[in-house]
């Protein structure tokens, strides 16, 4: 049984961290059920375990906080779904990328109820879709840009952190980092590609397609 819980307003990152700690132990100690928490936190940035220091454009513009989850740097602010995925991986089997993978099928999924096209990139973490209305790339490939970040990490095979999509955060936040350490493609949102969805139509969106990917 997977509990899931929205929280209102803006969830502070330490406070985000430390629910996760006890969840994850209270998972393992067979206390509590699976669960999924769908947040928004503050603007601030977050380095991951591979989080290269020149990534950080400007380190004074918001709080930076040091994340364990693996990936580089990302951005989290309000108008983005956080969604902390807290499951038990040794019912659901022992395979970090068979996971990431279903995180990302989860995204796609998700979006695909708003009739977004969105996929993965071969080397690039996340979600992406194409932007064919701006200049090609030099190389002549589409423009793209990114509107999902993953990011994870696993304590004896219970996963914490998660996905964050961007609904409709502000999007000159993102630069003060290169996202995800990748600085030749884009960020954008659903509301910047013009669908005007809510943060209450995402979350219902993200509870189907958790069931259709997760549970089938």
């Amino acid at each position: 049984m997977v509990e899931w819980t929205i929280s209102k307003g803006l969830t502070p990152y330490p406070e985000a961290l430390i629910h996760m700690e006890r969840r994850v132990e209270a998972i393992l100690a067979g206390k509590a059920d699976e669960q999924v928490w769908l947040l928004e936190h503050p603007p601030m940035f977050t380095a991951g375990t591979s989080a290269r220091r020149e990534d950080l454009v400007a380190p004074d513009m918001f709080e930076v906080f040091e994340s364990r989850r693996g990936g580089e740097y990302t951005y989290h602010g309000p108008g983005q779904r956080v969604a902390y995925v807290m499951l038990d991986l040794n019912k659901r089997g022992r395979d970090v990328r068979a996971y990431v993978s279903k995180l990302e099928a989860w995204v796609i999924g998700t979006l695909a109820q708003f009739n977004l096209q969105a996929g993965r990139r071969e080397g690039r973490v996340g979600v992406w879709v194409e932007r064919p209305e701006r200049p090609a790339l030099p190389d002549g490939r589409i423009a793209e840009d990114k509107i999902a970040a993953i990011g994870v990490r696993i304590r004896r095979w219970v996963s914490f952190h998660g996905i964050s999509i961007n609904v409709e955060p502000d999007l000159s936040h993102y630069k003060g980092i290169i996202p995800c350490g990748i600085n030749d493609y884009g960020v954008t949102s659903l509301v910047d590609l013009g669908l005007p969805v809510s943060m209450h139509d995402l979350d219902q969106a993200l509870e189907r397609s958790f069931a259709e990917t997760f549970d089938a």
